[in-house]
């Protein structure tokens, strides 16, 4: 039995994972403003607490944990959205686990879970985006990760889409998570609806699903849901016309959103010459795993 370690932007998710890809326990827990001022602290902590607890119920075998960001040999080299830098997780974690423990990208933990288990299990050429906090991503040629060598590579959130945009927490300006990411789209619902910073991503879902040309507030929900499929679609678009994938498979948050953003994102990058090899039709598959992608991911890392 292993254990899978998901670290994302707002949250840390654990689970016990079986030879099967199946999770058969799980506990997660939201990162609060007040916990991200001593992030490592947060992450230790609730990290240590729950395997010491499982390990009196489990045989645990390894820990895989996916971060959001730069890492190398055990260490967080950078993650803006964590705001971590040069942090040595494993070794800290050590002191008082005392078994394996790796660590990867968490796209490409998400993509190593949906590649054996889910949505991208019958392709052999694929990309993997996670749209959450940022925008991660993972490319797999013959079922195997691209190797970029030292440093992993495929940060595709932070490639620029729009020149001189907006600032990115990596310092650039127009990122591709700047516009594309689910929370850029939800802040943005929720400033321009003049919604509380603290509502809930399903209130938002409802009041999309809920739009009606009725609605006093169609015109803007229609306008920034068509901007955010424009910026989703260029990035894509743009990873298409380099790797000529099978498939590409979308994971995070954005999965919960499928049934009202999927199709108008594929009609989109179809209809407006957006790639270079033109198509029919473009193969887009959202996450099996759901938000469990990360966990199971990592847990198969070792």
């Amino acid at each position: 039995m292993n254990v899978g370690i998901d670290l994302g932007g707002s949250h840390i998710g654990l689970g016990v994972v079986d030879k099967n890809g199946l999770i058969l326990e799980k506990v997660e827990k939201r990162i609060t403003i007040v916990e991200k001022k001593n992030i490592k602290k947060t992450i230790e902590s609730y990290i240590i607490e729950n395997v010491e607890k499982w390990q009196q119920k489990y045989k645990l075998t390894n820990i895989g944990i996916a971060v959001p960001g730069t890492v190398k040999e055990g260490t967080v080299v950078k993650s803006v959205n964590l705001g971590l830098e040069n942090y040595k997780i494993v070794d800290a974690l050590q002191k008082e686990i005392k078994l394996p423990i790796v660590i990867k990208n968490d796209a490409k933990c998400a993509a190593l879970g949906e590649n054996a288990y889910g949505c991208l299990k019958k392709y052999t050429r694929s990309i993997f985006l996670t749209l959450g906090t940022g925008i991660g991503g993972a490319v797999i040629i013959d079922n195997k990760l691209l190797n970029t060598g030292d440093l992993p590579g495929c940060e595709f959130g932070h490639m620029i889409i729009e020149k001189n945009g907006i600032l990115c927490n990596c310092g650039k300006k127009g990122c591709f998570e700047r516009y594309a990411s689910m929370k850029a789209l939800k802040n943005r619902l929720r400033k321009e609806l003049n919604l509380d910073e603290t509502t809930r991503g399903q209130v938002l879902l409802d009041k999309i699903r809920n739009n009606t040309k009725s609605n006093p507030d169609y015109n803007i929900i229609e306008k920034i849901i068509k901007e955010f499929i424009q910026s989703l679609a260029i990035g894509i678009s743009n990873l298409i016309n380099i790797f000529e994938p099978e498939a590409i498979g979308i994971g995070g948050s954005f999965v919960f959103f499928e049934d009202i953003l999927l199709d108008r994102l594929k009609d989109y990058i179809i209809s407006n010459n957006l790639l270079f090899n033109p198509r029919k039709d473009i193969k887009i598959e959202t996450a099996i795993l759901e938000n469990n992608a990360g966990i199971v991911g990592a847990s198969i890392i070792i």
